[in-house]
């Protein structure tokens, strides 16, 4: 008796992203690898990251979960990203510049419609990051404001 399972909707809808995108796990190390390669270098960004990262390896490897979690539904990813990013004095201009390099590093290791994917994903997940770095540094600022 065959015990193979009917697919799930899930399954369905990631087999599909695969086929027309050709995003496998291979795509996400490199695009991650590339990425943030760029980022260290970045006059920028590089500093930021540098001043937070001292063992790039473990997020690299954090940062490929994300992606493979958000791309082909692993769930590999358990993080919070918005704590880690609001403790940093970081504005617009960098959002901006993240995303500008990982629509080049897109560009360059990804088909154009893992691309598009990944970029309409990235400019998401920016902006929440942004909003939610603005909101908590707009609370801070009245909490102070009441205390005094």
């Amino acid at each position: 008796m065959d015990q193979t399972s009917a697919p799930t909707p899930q399954s369905a809808t990631i087999a599909e992203r695969v086929a027309k995108t050709g995003i496998d796990e291979a795509m996400i190390d490199a695009l991650v690898r590339t990425f943030y390669g760029k980022i260290r270098d970045d006059a920028l960004l590089g500093p930021v990251f540098g001043a937070a990262i001292t063992d790039w390896e473990p997020h690299l490897q954090k940062m490929i979960d994300f992606w493979s979690s958000v791309a082909l539904l692993t769930h590999r990813y358990d993080g919070r990203p918005l704590p880690a990013h609001v403790r940093f004095d970081i504005g617009p201009a960098h959002f901006e510049r993240w995303l500008e390099l990982f629509r080049e590093t897109t560009a360059e290791v990804c088909t154009p419609e893992a691309a598009a994917f990944f970029e309409d994903r990235a400019a998401n997940i920016g902006r929440s990051i942004q909003m939610g770095v603005d909101f908590f540094r707009k609370q801070a600022a009245a909490d102070v404001g009441v205390a005094r």
